[in-house]
């Protein structure tokens, strides 16, 4: 029972007209969708755009590292500049050898000590560096000061607003320290809290390098000095786009920024916000106060800096309740407005269809004189396309039929007015070679002979099939019985392949075209034609090329002729050897398909080439 029901149910849908379907499915795919998707909107996006949020900021973070690793290469091209400034290595020598001096004659620095004549150099040296120091120090903005030591700790500086470290000497101890072993590459030093002569706490990140001499001997240090206000300005961007806070730490997880500036320059390694962010980037859930943040980090792969921002999760869906109920209002709307216009689209969709059907009744009735109206290009416009390629094809058809049977009516009239009894011709050809030979004429017998067989081989099997052997045996006799006409003019090569000797092929195809080539192409300034057939075997053709070498076409008789052969009329018989051509032409092209037959190429002079394709797969080979 419960199966009939269906087949009712489905019975009915079946019976509606295809307008109403339409409609139906334009409700159902319309409405269950929404519906649907109104439901698990809250949560879907939910989840979507807190992992676009992660991808997002994940971009952010890049786009700002990139501008802080930009600047930082910067500070380290800057720090490169004394290695090709002499004055700033020659006075950094000078400075070295004086200190040198100094120390080995066990004198101690001052002005109390100094020699005469040694505040001239003195002041000579810090005039020469510091002068290039002011010219480094404006090459980049934001760089607050430059620092050169020479090889004993004494420095010389440069600073934008004044205030210089007052822990020079233990800076200085520091730097060189670290910089001994690196072989003259620049180093990176995190922020760190310093308090400057202007008795205020100043926080900067710095880039330190060995200067060295032609030699590669270190003759001094440089450190670039750059304030963080320069990463306080993009982080604070950062954190207005993402509505959370953000949290560079070095590789050994000291804080270069944060956000609230509490944290500035203390370890965190140990904290377990630095040891979840493991690899290079990523996200991970933590709960903070209570409340469940998402922290995301990203690496720079040339400072070795994270960057990790922390975005509380009520931040990131406040906007989705808003969303959901935006969403069910929406929802309702275009349900609405979707119903109206899925009544308007059936109508117009069935409208052409409806009358595409009044047409096809009309040709059911016989009248096929009607025309589709195509005034669209949809499949709507395709399908009265296709109604209208199929009457004019119809038509044509049954004017092809009607032409096809008056050509086998008068085929038949002249197949029964040409009508002969083949034993009657043989019995008679055989009288006369009897005859012949009785008489001695044994030219005129071996003539006769090779005449009744190329009639028993034309006149036998009414299929009209025979194989390769038996139809290249008949071109044979054929060029024998032309000898005889016209002593040694002729001569036959054949080159076909043994393996096709039993291939099932219609019959006389290749005597038509050797009997053109000899009564047209004959050349009587040669003494000798010669006639050629060899087969091309490829993968899906045989290719018989017919050659001779006589006396060719001219190009008009030559495109009149292929002209010909496409041509479904008979050919006129003023072309040479459209008639016998066009016969062999047509009957391939009936037998095997519209993908086989002849084409001609010929030279005035050299010759003509006839090329017959044939399939290379017959079903009645042997």
């Amino acid at each position: 029972m419960k199966g009939k029901r269906n087949f009712g149910w489905w019975s009915v849908i079946g019976d509606m007209s295809m307008e109403r379907k339409l409609f139906l499915v334009f409700l159902v795919i319309i409405t269950l969708p929404l519906s649907f998707i109104s439901v698990i909107t809250f949560k879907s996006y939910s989840g979507s755009i807190q992992g676009n949020t992660v991808a997002y900021s994940e971009k952010l973070i890049d786009q700002m590292m990139d501008g802080i690793d930009d600047y930082i290469e910067d500070m380290k091209r800057i720090s490169s500049i004394p290695a090709y400034v002499n004055d700033i290595k020659q006075n950094l020598i000078r400075s070295n050898r004086y200190y040198e001096q100094k120390e080995m004659t066990g004198g101690k620095g001052g002005s109390a000590g100094l020699a005469p004549g040694d505040f001239d150099l003195l002041l000579s040296i810090q005039r020469g560096i510091e002068g290039n120091i002011s010219f480094i120090n404006n090459i980049k903005s934001g760089a607050n000061s430059v620092y050169i030591f020479d090889g004993y700790g004494n420095g010389y500086y440069s600073a934008k607003d004044g205030g210089v470290r007052l822990d020079l000497e233990e800076s200085f101890k520091f730097w060189s320290k670290q910089a001994a072993n690196s072989g003259g590459e620049a180093l990176l030093f995190g922020t760190q809290a310093y308090t400057s002569n202007l008795q205020s706490t100043r926080y900067a990140y710095t880039v330190v390098r060995k200067i060295v001499d032609s030699l590669w001997n270190p003759i001094g240090l440089i450190a670039v000095e750059a304030n963080i206000s320069n990463i306080e300005n993009q982080v604070a961007e950062l954190d207005q786009v993402t509505r959370g806070k953000s949290l560079i730490v070095d590789e050994q997880g000291k804080v270069v920024y944060d956000s609230d500036k509490r944290l500035l320059t203390t370890d965190i390694s140990n904290s377990p916000l630095f040891q979840q962010a493991k690899g290079s980037a990523g996200s991970f859930y933590d709960t903070e106060q209570g409340k469940k943040r998402l922290n995301i980090y990203s690496s720079s792969a040339k400072t070795n800096w994270k960057v990790i921002i922390s975005i509380p999760v009520d931040e990131l869906t406040r906007d989705v309740k808003i969303t959901r109920n935006v969403t069910f209002a929406a929802t309702l709307i275009i349900i609405v407005l979707a119903l109206i216009i899925s009544i308007i689209l059936s109508f117009a969709l069935t409208k052409p269809l409806t009358q595409m059907i009044q047409l096809m009744k009309k040709v059911q009735s016989g009248d096929l004189d009607v025309m589709f109206r195509v005034r669209r290009r949809d499949e709507i416009g395709l399908l009265g396309h296709q109604f209208n390629r199929m009457l004019a094809r119809i038509r044509q058809l049954i004017q092809d039929i009607y032409r096809i049977e008056e050509q086998k009516k008068e085929a038949e009239l002249q197949a029964l007015q040409s009508q002969i009894n083949p034993h009657f011709i043989y019995n008679t050809l055989e009288s006369i070679r009897m005859t012949a030979e009785l008489n001695d004429d044994v030219e005129a017998a071996d003539m006769i002979l090779i005449l009744g067989k190329l009639l028993r081989y034309s006149t036998s099997d009414v299929t009209g099939r025979t194989t390769m052997s038996q139809e290249l045996s008949y071109v044979h006799n054929y060029v024998e019985l032309l000898n005889c006409r016209y002593p040694n003019r002729f001569q036959l090569q054949i080159d076909v392949p043994h393996e096709l000797d039993n291939y099932s092929i219609i019959k006389l195809v290749f005597q038509p075209i050797i009997e053109n080539a000899a009564y047209h192409g004959l050349d009587d300034s040669k003494p000798q034609m010669h006639l050629s057939i060899k087969c091309e075997v490829t993968e899906q053709l045989l290719l018989f090329h017919i050659r001779d070498d006589g006396c060719g076409m001219d190009e008009e008789t030559l495109r009149k002729l292929n002209d010909s052969l496409e041509k479904e009329s008979p050919p006129k018989k003023n072309i040479k050897g459209g008639i016998g051509m066009k016969n062999v032409h047509e009957r391939v092209r009936l037998h095997y398909g519209a993908a086989y037959g002849i084409e001609v190429y010929s030279e005035p002079g050299v010759g003509t080439d006839v090329i017959l394709s044939l399939p290379l797969l017959e079903p009645d080979v042997l």
